[in-house]
């Protein structure tokens, strides 16, 4: 898949996905999102990315978990 919004460069953030065109890795913004945070109040503190960004970002990270093989205990 493309991504539009998400661009990996070895020579910015370690190579971390990061949302195009700026230094904010995707992996931020979900952890936020996963803390509780509204989208509003990312986009807010983030006003380099928009709503598109971040739902390219959950896209993104619904893929990597379709094919990562994780230990999960019960």
């Amino acid at each position: 898949m493309k991504w539009k919004y998400i661009a990996a460069d070895p020579n910015l953030c370690g190579g971390k996905p990061c949302f195009r065109g700026t230094r904010i890795p995707v992996s931020l913004i979900l952890n936020y999102l996963g803390a509780g945070e509204t989208v509003e109040s990312v986009l807010k503190e983030y006003p380099s990315i928009t709503r598109r960004h971040i739902l390219e970002g959950i896209r993104f990270a619904a893929q990597l978990a379709d094919f990562e093989e994780l230990e999960i205990s019960a």
